[in-house]
């Protein structure tokens, strides 16, 4: 599957109508973001099964402030509408295909019970 650009106002739809979303806030000005681009897009043809999203920052500006994007690219995962990860920086594609696997591993449900156990 190609990746998708992805606006303010498909957003949260996106997000909350996926299983896995992962979402790259890059701009055309920026060389890292120009760097990860195609490592991005052969990971996008790898996983049919997740929804591989990019939002231009030019563009989106007020999604970018909403999103709190203060470095680009940054690369945000959510999971069941579950922000899971927000990093920024280019991945290598072995770095990548370890974010994936992590993510489609993860258990929202013991995830949540072990924060709740810390925070009691």
């Amino acid at each position: 599957m190609a990746t998708i650009d992805l606006t303010a106002a498909e957003f949260d739809k996106t997000i909350t109508g996926n299983d896995i979303v992962l979402v790259d806030f890059w701009a055309a000005w920026c060389g890292p973001c120009r760097m990860f681009a195609p490592v991005y897009d052969s990971a996008s043809q790898n996983h049919s099964d997740i929804v591989f999203a990019k939002v231009d920052t030019e563009a989106e500006q007020a999604l970018a402030a909403a999103a709190r994007i203060t470095s680009i690219p940054t690369l945000m995962a959510f999971k069941q509408g579950n922000l899971v990860f927000s990093q920024p920086g280019a991945l290598p594609a072995a770095a990548l295909e370890q974010l994936i696997t992590a993510v489609r591993e993860l258990d929202l449900e013991k995830a949540r019970a072990e924060a709740e156990q810390r925070s009691a």
